[in-house]
């Protein structure tokens, strides 16, 4: 693939497809990982004279505008960070976004409004598409792919434009890619997974492939569950993908024969209701249960004590780890001791570890974790996930080519 660095950008409109689906509240951004970490390949084009357009989606809008998924608080927040004024288009290929680009002087960047305002961004219809590809095309002269977050989606912005621009991938993608190739090629041994988040049915093909080469898989968050549930523990009220349970068992089943030691949770806290994770509010009945002993009218809702230190036994001799989903409903102080755990497991570790983007990227920065302490923390879970999964990636494909 190409880098940015093989491009003559000086003068030239450079299409930058970010991720910036960053979290909001009202047009508060709650974490701007996302922002910071496509900055660099920003910053870099600015320096070298280039004309910048960003884009990015952000939520899951239908295809039509829709002020609460408006990329204006991003505009603010990334010419804070980059230490210039940032011009905001109003629309993605309309009069706007023309105008914005034709003022545009050479170092100056613009951001377009919400991809995903326009139906033709996530179209299943090939023309459909292409016709929003080529629109976005006449805006530029080059083609930056830095969007990691999104490569693994046939949309027209990651896969349609870069066939229609001279091309090359951005810092953070190049990094992104080397780093997954860490975990795939000629890894460095204990290689120890911990996979998190609501449901199991998310992870079952990043397990199915790493059954032949991870070490060690820990299971913890909602998906802990349906394992346990597969082992003929009760579980009270807590998330069940019941319908997983006999792949789970031929998961587990194989792990023994292949060597790969899973662990599940010996512990858990649970209460009866679902804690408010916007007022934090004191949760009474809270308490720590065997995990094979979950009352009937409780749901799990963290790691207990036990398992935190047994999770961090397994990470101790960890030289590579790959960690993707919370532990726990980490949201709210009474149930991030799980995902703090094993955070700081990884933090006080000599291994090379990744924070496999989503929930548990935020989790580190939310629960005020040092970033550097970590190997590497991506922005992109579904597609480090399908990565891993062993799959191909649309858009990384059409930087290839």
């Amino acid at each position: 693939m190409q880098t940015i660095d093989d491009l003559d950008v000086a003068g030239k409109r450079v299409f930058v497809r970010a991720d910036l689906n960053v979290p909001l509240s009202g047009t508060d951004i709650t974490d701007d990982g996302r922002i910071r970490a496509v900055a660099p390949t920003i910053a870099k084009l600015v320096a070298a004279g280039a004309k910048v357009i960003v884009a990015s989606h952000l939520g899951r809008p239908k295809g039509a505008p829709d002020p609460q998924f408006s990329l204006a608080p991003v505009a603010v927040r990334l010419g804070t960070i980059l230490g210039q004024d940032v011009v905001f288009a109003t629309d993605t290929v309309g009069d706007s976004a023309a105008q914005a680009v034709a003022g545009l002087q050479d170092g100056g960047v613009v951001l377009l409004e919400n991809l995903r305002f326009n139906a033709g961004e996530t179209s299943k219809d090939d023309a459909e598409r292409g016709a929003f590809a080529d629109r976005l095309a006449a805006l530029a002269d080059l083609y930056v792919g830095d969007g990691f977050g999104a490569v693994h989606r046939t949309h027209a912005s990651v896969y349609d434009l870069p066939a229609r621009l001279p091309h090359a991938v951005g810092l953070l993608i190049a990094t992104e890619v080397a780093v997954l190739k860490r975990l795939t090629e000629q890894v460095d041994r204990p290689y120890v997974v911990v996979l998190g988040g609501a449901k199991v049915s998310d992870k079952l093909g990043v397990i199915d492939n790493l059954l032949g080469k991870a070490d060690r898989i820990l299971i913890g968050g909602g998906m802990a569950y349906t394992f346990l549930a597969a082992k003929g523990h009760e579980v009270g009220k807590s998330i069940l993908q019941a319908d997983q349970i006999p792949t789970v068992l031929e998961y587990l089943d194989r792990a023994e024969k292949n060597g790969v030691e899973f662990v599940l949770p010996v512990d858990v806290a649970v209460s009866a209701d679902f804690p408010d994770t916007r007022t934090h509010a004191p949760v009474a009945d809270f308490e720590i249960v065997a995990s094979d002993a979950i009352p009937a009218g409780k749901e799990g809702l963290d790691l207990g004590p036990e398992t935190r230190k047994l999770f961090a036994a397994k990470l101790a001799d960890a030289r590579t780890v790959f960690w993707n989903g919370p532990m726990g409903v980490f949201e709210h102080p009474t149930f991030a001791e799980g995902t703090k755990a094993v955070a700081q497991a990884l933090a006080d570790g000599d291994s090379f570890s990744v924070v496999g983007g989503g929930d548990s990227a935020a989790a580190v920065r939310i629960l005020g974790f040092d970033e550097k302490k970590f190997g590497h923390i991506s922005t992109g879970g579904g597609a480090s996930l399908e990565y891993l999964e062993g799959k191909t990636l649309p858009g990384l494909a059409a930087l290839e080519n």
